[in-house]
């Protein structure tokens, strides 16, 4: 998948990324905004097997950011399951250098976009720590709307932080037209 944007390109993990990914990915300050799981620090060995768990889903839901060319981000959803399977909860991060560019409020509204028209969500959803606002607001630019604020729902780094969750539907949507290359 490629969705060519102004300030940026949404498209497929490849192999050659591992180098910018480490070099974009390992910073604790991008870290201390996402999930455990997302490691610190990261390295070659990390960004190998995350670009082969990217290359092998299908669908295909987690995607590269990438200026000029070069990988400085990540986009994509996770799945749900059972009686949940038509929502999809969003998640990003980006290099710290490209902060403030509107380069995630572009890509956000983009995958959005796809999510909806492609993969058939009823439902997207992002969970935003409570000592992330720039996370709420490229939310809020592009039309999700604040749904619930759970208290004391995530530890990180020895603090517990509210939970801010975001939303949107199909219904509600005001997509700008997205042109999808094929691979």
């Amino acid at each position: 998948m490629e969705l060519d944007l102004e300030r940026c390109t949404v498209r497929s993990w490849r192999l050659d990324d591992m180098e910018s990914l480490v070099r974009h990915a390992n910073n604790r300050k991008v870290w201390r905004n996402l999930r455990d799981s997302f490691p610190h620090p990261y390295t070659l060995e990390d960004a190998e097997e995350w670009v082969t768990i990217a290359g092998a889903q299908d669908p295909e839901v987690n995607f590269a950011i990438a200026v000029d060319d070069v990988a400085v981000g990540g986009i994509g959803f996770e799945l749900q399951t059972d009686v949940f399977r038509k929502s999809a909860e969003i998640g990003y991060w980006l290099g710290e250098r490209f902060w403030g560019q509107g380069i995630m409020t572009e890509a956000v509204r983009a995958v959005t976009s796809f999510g909806f028209a492609t993969l058939g969500f009823e439902r997207i959803y992002a969970g935003v720590f409570s000592w992330n606002p720039g996370s709420a607001r490229v939310l809020e630019k592009v039309g999700y709307e604040f749904e619930a604020k759970l208290r004391n729902a995530i530890y990180k780094e020895g603090h517990l932080l509210d939970e801010y969750i975001y939303a949107t539907w199909p219904d509600r949507w005001q997509p700008d037209e997205v042109l999808v290359t094929p691979p």
